[in-house]
């Protein structure tokens, strides 16, 4: 059976293939600046959360920002999809039962939180999103495509802020999304008074 280190490095390794793997190992960075002692069990389902994105198949849940944000349909679908292949995965590599099922846990959640764990989680994803993904977003609201408008993605990036429970968290979501905002007016120049109204928001806030 692998080791602590030995199964982290294996996660390392089977996510680096997706399209998005920068923010799973931010999302892990992200986790031990909020948690540094955090267990394997969050460390793994920080660095592997979002992996059903990475295995498409006709289960596959599809993002519609016209279906509202958040959108916890989505959401539910999303997460419950991860935590069904990296339990997979983590079987695969022989990972202990017990460790698998804490890992499955909070996967199944991350979107939502819910309990001390679950909720750095869900900070430390948050927290990568704002660094990672912002222009990703940006450019969605500029082509319109999966139903975001520059207004949309405002929403989006201020949810992902604003979902944030941990407190030392909060003031460091904040900033990351001063920035996404301001990056998202430079770049689409027509948001107006909905960026006006979320910065106003942020300071006020």
């Amino acid at each position: 059976m692998l080791g602590e280190r030995g199964l982290l490095e294996r996660a390392r390794e089977w996510v680096a293939p997706y399209w998005n793997a920068r923010h799973l190992y931010r999302t892990l960075d992200w986790l031990f600046v909020l948690e540094p002692e955090a267990d394997i069990a969050l460390r793994l389902a920080a660095l592997t959360h979002d992996m059903e994105r990475h295995v498409p198949g006709p289960d596959s849940p599809t993002m519609d920002a016209q279906r509202g944000i958040p959108n916890r349909e989505y959401e539910r679908q999303h997460q419950e999809r991860s935590a069904r292949i990296v339990t997979g995965w983590l079987t695969e590599q022989g990972a202990a039962p017990e460790l698998v099922e804490a890992v499955r846990a909070l996967v199944a959640v991350h979107e939502w939180g819910g309990w001390p764990e679950a909720d750095l989680l869900q900070a430390a994803d948050s927290l990568s999103f704002l660094e990672v993904n912002v222009d990703r977003f940006v450019r969605l609201g500029l082509t319109g495509e999966r139903g975001y408008t520059p207004e949309r993605v405002a929403e989006h990036f201020r949810y992902m802020a604003e979902r944030v429970r941990v407190p030392r968290a909060r003031h460091l979501a904040e900033l990351l999304l001063r920035a996404a905002l301001a990056r998202l007016e430079e770049q689409s120049g027509h948001a107006g008074a909905e960026l006006a109204r979320l910065e106003e928001a942020v300071v006020d806030g």
